[in-house]
């Protein structure tokens, strides 16, 4: 895995990505959907498993699930686990900090 840096500092992020506002992010030709709650960053994969619409165009309900706009499926951004498991999960991203910068694990 490597680790590809998507942020210089945590102040830096905080002001890219809004609480519970859905953010794409493109590394490596890879689309992620960037969600910030209270707690912390999350990222999964950007395209809904059902029907592959772009998860960043979606919204965040109050359980911390990001909803597809296509259909209203639901994921977990903890676990990428579709809440009624009508599709597969999606892929889930580890993030870290480190010397004050973010990071992805691709």
């Amino acid at each position: 895995m490597d680790w590809i840096k998507i942020f210089s500092s945590v102040g830096e992020m905080q002001q890219a990505v809004v609480p519970k506002q859905p953010r794409l992010l493109i590394v490596r030709n890879k689309r992620i959907c960037l969600v910030r709650d209270d707690e912390q960053l999350r990222a999964v994969e950007d395209r809904c498993s059902h029907n592959s619409e772009s998860l960043s165009k979606g919204i965040v309900n109050y359980l911390g699930e990001i909803i597809c706009p296509l259909h209203g499926y639901r994921f977990s951004m903890k676990t990428g686990r579709e809440g009624e498991q009508r599709s597969r999960d999606l892929i889930t991203y580890p993030l870290k900090e480190e010397d004050g910068a973010i990071f992805i694990g691709i």
